[in-house]
């Protein structure tokens, strides 16, 4: 384990082989007789070793932010639950050692000891089971996730699993700070209902130096006193359905027979003007928005809570499910999650962190970068 009293004193390598302990032949032993051995030994240990003289692999040093909640003692699999390390959505890992197929060794405290991390590949194999399992199809053997090394067969039909390709499945994102910086697109999600709408139009009209929506287009004709480019870009049914193929638009949809979508031009020509495009969008549009293009600032509106609230017609309900449903899917994506409570105070706190934001380091995925 990095950092701990073998890793330090430098003693064990990777690659050297362990020939006796305390005098016993230990020669093509199984790595669970060698624990049994050890378990077992009283006083001090003696290893005969035969060192490697292969060269040390460069040390890993990345940084990824966590896509799940992990919490080790309620693991079955990992080797040992005491040496795993526990976190949530949204955390920052460093990765110190990624010999192990099913077990990275990470800090979460820069000044702390490594621990255990699942790789993600257990881990996708791990949800990958939960998931066949819950639908009661083909059962799917998960014990070689244990601590021998998987077979690079299993390897194989796993990426080729049907399971694969249903599933969205998230691990880590690799990540790197850079100095602070201003970003570009204000990404506002949350469920139908919860005062995104009104929480856009508070900041475009309170900062609309900072702040603007870009202008939709449509294919509905001009209703009177309308001007082209004010309210709406006005645009004939093909030329949108010839945009629509060659990508330019983030969202559209229909609407009493007319076409309404969001052109990606129209957020560059805000981003043009200095200023921060607001975007109350589907949580899909986030897989063309998340680049350093748009350097999005992801922010989820959280349903009230229902305590001390009156439910009338059971709305409040419906829209607290449709916000847990959103946080669980894409929660791995928010940089921010503010509980709306009070719309006022709401979005004072949101204009007060994109603020700080802005003046403080900031944990990007590379893919910004390189």
């Amino acid at each position: 384990m990095h950092g701990g009293m073998i890793h330090r004193q430098a003693t064990l390598h990777v690659g050297d082989e362990i020939r006796e302990i305390n005098g016993v032949p230990v020669a093509n032993q199984s790595v669970d007789i060698l624990q049994k051995m050890l378990r077992e030994a009283r006083g001090s240990v003696t290893f005969k070793i035969v060192p490697s003289y292969r060269s040390a692999p460069p040390p890993c040093e990345i940084y990824v932010r966590a896509q799940f909640d992990y919490d080790p003692l309620e693991d079955d699999l990992i080797p040992c639950a005491q040496a795993g390390i526990a976190f949530k959505t949204g955390d920052i890992l460093q990765i110190i050692s990624k010999d192990d197929h099913n077990w990275w060794q990470a800090k979460k405290d820069p000044n702390g000891t490594a621990g255990l991390i699942p790789s993600p590949e257990l881990q996708e194999w791990r949800t990958a089971c939960l998931a066949m399992e819950k639908s009661k199809r083909d059962q799917v053997n998960c014990s070689f996730f244990g601590r021998k090394k998987k077979q690079h067969k299993d390897k194989y039909l796993a990426k080729h699993n049907a399971v694969f390709d249903q599933l969205d499945l998230v691990t880590y994102e690799e990540v790197i700070k850079l100095p602070s910086f201003r970003r570009k697109t204000l990404v506002l999600l949350g469920a139908h209902g919860v005062g995104r709408r009104h929480i856009k139009n508070t900041l475009i009209a309170s900062h609309p130096d900072k702040y603007a929506y870009p202008i939709p287009h449509t294919t509905r004709s001009p209703r009177k006193d309308e001007e082209n480019g004010k309210n709406y870009y006005f645009v004939s049914h093909d030329e949108m359905m010839a945009d629509i193929a060659a990508n330019e638009y983030l969202e559209y949809g229909t609407h009493e027979d007319a076409m309404y979508g969001t052109k990606l031009e129209t957020i560059r020509k805000i981003h043009g003007e200095g200023r921060m495009a607001i975007l109350d969008v589907e949580p899909q549009a986030l897989k063309i928005l998340r680049t350093a293009e748009f350097a999005p600032y992801v922010v989820f509106i959280a349903a009230p809570s229902l305590q001390n609230m009156t439910d009338y017609d059971g709305s409040l309900e419906r829209l607290a499910k449709e916000s847990d449903m959103l946080k669980q899917l894409y929660g791995h994506f928010f940089d921010l999650t503010i509980v709306n409570n009070d719309i006022e105070e709401t979005i004072r706190q949101l204009e007060k962190s994109i603020e700080t934001m802005n003046m403080t380091p900031q944990w990007v995925p590379v893919s910004w970068v390189y």
